[in-house]
């Protein structure tokens, strides 16, 4: 995902990017979990998936924080992944998630990693139609 901050297409200079924003709630130790105490890790999440994230904190009677991602669809539903594969009951899920998180700590994300994504999630809705459908 190769994104020039000088480029007149950067992601940022096209609306597109700004359309349908992803949006998703998660609990407070969640969100510690992933942004870090006082949103440590926040501002690297966004240079290295190259979106923009807004953080409303007790928005819901529950107390959650309504987290909503723009940018990229790609980048948006990688993110998406991350979040949800973090917060799964599923050991298997919890893993990969951490692995996610760690990796957009660390580094920007590339096409490699939001094509894995997309298979993975695509699979995983394969093995869903199959358990409804009987495919």
């Amino acid at each position: 995902m190769e994104m020039d901050g000088v480029n007149e297409n950067a992601w940022w200079t096209l609306p597109e990017n700004f359309d349908a924003p992803l949006v998703t709630f998660i609990d407070e130790a969640q969100e510690k979990h992933i942004f870090g105490h006082e949103d440590l890790h926040l501002r690297s999440i966004e240079l290295h998936s190259h979106t923009l994230i807004q953080l409303e904190r007790w928005f819901t009677a529950s107390g959650q924080t309504r987290v909503t991602v723009v940018g990229p669809l790609r980048a948006k539903q990688w993110l998406m992944d991350m979040i949800w594969s973090v917060g799964s009951q599923q050991a298997y899920h919890q893993a990969r998630g951490q692995a996610m998180l760690y990796h957009v700590w660390n580094q920007p994300l590339t096409n490699a990693d939001l094509d894995a994504s997309f298979s993975i999630l695509a699979y995983i809705c394969g093995l869903i139609l199959d358990i409804i459908f009987g495919f």
